[in-house]
C-alpha cells in the first residue's frame, strides 16, 4: 500500500478559513453503506437512532501560539532584539514546555523571551527541532497570561491565509470542552452547539466524553512511500471507568457507538481489548490506523474531509474502504463541501462494520 494510494486534487477554493454560522448549520455527508446522502448536521436528529452513542473528546485547546521579543544583553553592531514566534507542544513532567521556535537560530539556552502582560519564557534546552521552555508564571497566573497573549494555533492551511484573531478563540474550541492541554482542535466536534446537543438527548442519543489532547504532529506530512513505514506521532489520553462502562453498555444492548471525530475514534480502540471489550485507559497512544485494521469499538465515525496523503484519509478508508472513500470524496467536491478544519462534516457507517469478531 503506498502512499500515492490516498492522494486526490483538491480545487483550493473549497478550503475553509472560517466556520459557518451557527456551528450546527454546516452541511453533513450521510455515508451509510452504498447510500449517499446530502443533509445537514441538524439531521443527526433525524438520521441517528435512539440509543446511539456518539463519544465526544472534550480536550480544551490552549492559545497556543505566542509571539515574543528576543533581548540580548550587550550586543554587538545591533539593539540586541529579535522577533521570536512560539508554539507550545505539551507540558513535561519537569514543569517545562516543549515548543517550536522560529527562528531557532535567534535563541540561545539560556536567554529569555519576553511575550506581554507579565508573561516570559526562559530556553533551557535543544533537542530535535524542539525546544524547552521554563515559564516565570504557573497554574492559574500562567493560564491568564497565556489568554490574554496567545494566538489559536490554527491549522497551517488555514494560517497560511490569514492570521488568526479573536474570533478563532470561539470558533476553533467546542462547547463542550473541558480539560485543557490540546494544541488543535477534534474539529468535528466543532459543529455541535447547545441546541443541536439538547435536542439529540431528546431524541435518545447518549454521549459519552473522554479526552485526548492534540498535538501538533496531527499535521505532520507521511513521508514513507510505504504506508505501513510511517511512524504514527504520539498524543496523551483518558478513557474513565465511567466512560468506559457507558460504551460496554452500548454494545451489550446491540447499539451503535459512533465517535465524533477521529481523535475519539483512535482513543477507544487504544482502550479496547482484543475481545472488543473497552477498559479504563490513560496514557499515551501512537495507534495508527488504515486499510487492513479491524476495529474492535467504533461502529462509524462522524469526521472532517482530510488532507490527501494523510493518517485521517488512511483512516477513514479503514473504516469505509478505500473504493467507497473515492467516491465519497470525488461526491464531496462535486458538491462544493467545504474542506478541512473548518469545513463541513461527514457521517460515515460502513455496511458492515469492520469489527473483530
Amino acid at each position: 500500500m503506498h502512499l500515492s494510494d490516498f492522494d486526490f486534487d483538491l480545487p483550493e477554493k473549497l478550503i475553509a478559513t472560517r466556520p459557518v454560522s451557527p456551528r450546527s448549520a454546516a452541511r453533513l455527508l450521510w455515508c451509510e453503506g452504498a447510500h449517499t446522502l446530502d443533509r445537514n448536521v441538524t439531521d443527526l436528529v433525524n438520521i441517528l437512532r435512539p440509543g446511539d452513542r456518539l463519544v465526544l473528546n472534550e480536550t480544551k485547546v490552549i492559545p497556543a501560539r505566542l509571539f515574543g521579543t528576543r533581548h540580548r544583553a550587550g550586543a554587538v553592531g545591533g539593539s540586541g532584539k529579535a522577533a521570536i514566534e512560539v508554539t507550545l507542544l505539551s507540558f513535561t513532567p519537569k514543569a517545562q514546555w516543549t515548543a517550536l521556535v522560529r527562528p531557532l537560530r535567534k535563541v540561545a539556552i539560556g536567554e529569555q523571551i519576553e511575550f506581554g502582560h507579565g508573561l516570559s519564557a526562559t530556553l533551557v534546552d535543544k533537542f530535535d527541532g524542539q525546544v524547552a521552555l521554563s515559564f516565570n508564571l504557573v497554574g492559574e497566573h500562567f493560564d491568564r497570561a497565556l489568554a490574554k497573549v496567545g494566538k489559536m494555533p490554527l491549522p497551517p492551511y488555514i494560517a497560511a491565509k490569514r492570521p488568526a484573531d479573536e474570533q478563532d478563540k470561539l470558533d476553533y474550541q467546542t462547547v463542550f470542552a473541558r480539560t485543557q492541554g490540546s494544541v488543535a482542535a477534534p474539529t468535528a466536534s466543532l459543529h455541535f452547539d447547545a441546541d443541536l446537543l439538547t435536542a439529540l438527548a431528546q431524541k435518545g442519543i447518549e454521549f459519552t466524553y473522554v479526552t485526548l489532547h492534540v498535538g501538533a504532529g496531527t499535521f505532520l506530512p507521511v513521508k514513507a512511500e510505504l504506508v505501513k513505514d510511517h511512524k504514527m506521532h504520539s498524543e496523551t489520553g483518558h478513557v474513565s471507568p465511567k466512560a468506559s462502562a457507558e460504551i460496554t453498555q452500548t454494545i451489550q444492548n446491540g447499539r451503535r457507538v459512533i465517535p465524533v471525530g477521529t481523535t475519539a475514534l483512535r482513543l477507544i480502540e487504544t482502550a479496547a481489548q482484543k475481545n472488543g471489550i473497552i477498559q479504563p485507559w490513560s496514557g499515551a497512544t501512537d495507534i495508527f490506523i488504515y486499510p487492513g485494521y479491524k476495529f474492535k469499538i467504533a461502529s462509524g465515525l462522524m469526521t472532517n474531509f482530510h488532507l490527501p496523503k494523510s493518517t485521517l484519509l488512511m483512516l477513514v478508508s479503514a473504516l469505509m474502504g478505500q473504493t467507497r472513500v473515492k467516491e465519497i470524496y470525488s461526491h464531496a467536491i462535486n458538491e462544493n463541501y467545504r474542506f478541512f478544519s473548518y469545513g463541513d462534516a461527514s457521517l460515515l457507517i460502513p455496511s458492515e462494520t469492520n469489527k473483530v469478531d
